[in-house]
């Protein structure tokens, strides 16, 4: 019945769609190699240092359309100002439930760029080097996370009544109060707001994550 009404034409030609071009491959492969670096980095770089389930759920999908967005318009006709424009819809987007943290910031960075390498790579550029800019990005990672910045230092906020211990010549009491009452091993400590009203200041204590194992604190 359609060829009676359309004649020879299939329903592709009538709809302008290709069902299948040689790029299918292509993409199946970037595809897969653009998944296993992101599982390198999200999964066995990042998550075993910050265990943030919810940021693998963000980065995964940001990865993942950031490639399928890159990879499509590749085969129309933009320019470099349309490529940055892409980093631009990233710039605009703010989470505004939660500040995210720097480190968190630039995996996420890390991801979208991988994601854009992978996906942009044409035929200037081999696989050899498409694979050692990868390779590269997960080396140095690495390097930054387990070999040299091996202590992660770790920032809490607490509100803390004692303003009589705040003052610098009462440093090193307020330091051990704050040790004694939280069970932590702080490192330094950041006096901030001051609320004379209620006798309470906004207090930052920095420690290094990984000397709490056996606290409540090392997994935040």
């Amino acid at each position: 019945m359609l060829l009676n009404i359309f004649g020879s034409e299939s329903l592709a030609d009538i709809l302008n769609l290709n069902l299948f071009s040689d790029d299918f491959y292509t993409l199946l492969f970037r595809l897969t190699v653009n998944l296993i670096f992101m599982t390198i980095i999200i999964r066995y770089l990042y998550y075993p240092i910050t265990k943030r389930k919810d940021y693998l759920f963000t980065y995964y999908l940001i990865g993942l359309i950031t490639f399928f967005l890159c990879f499509g318009l590749k085969k129309l006709d933009i320019d470099t100002g349309m490529g940055l424009g892409l980093f631009a819809i990233f710039g605009i987007i703010r989470y505004r439930t939660d500040a995210i943290e720097i480190k968190e910031m630039t995996y996420l960075f890390l991801i979208i760029g991988i994601s854009v390498v992978n996906s942009l790579a044409s035929k200037k550029i081999s696989l050899a080097e498409m694979a050692l800019i990868n390779v590269a990005v997960v080396v140095v990672t690495y390097g930054l996370e387990y070999l040299w910045l091996v202590k992660h230092l770790t920032r809490k906020t607490i509100v803390y009544e004692r303003i009589d211990l705040i003052v610098p010549n009462r440093y090193e009491e307020m330091k051990a109060d704050i040790e004694n009452r939280t069970g932590l091993t702080v490192n330094r400590v950041d006096v901030g707001k001051i609320n004379f009203l209620d006798d309470t200041a906004s207090v930052k204590i920095y420690y290094y994550a990984d000397e709490q194992a056996y606290s409540d604190y090392h997994n935040d």
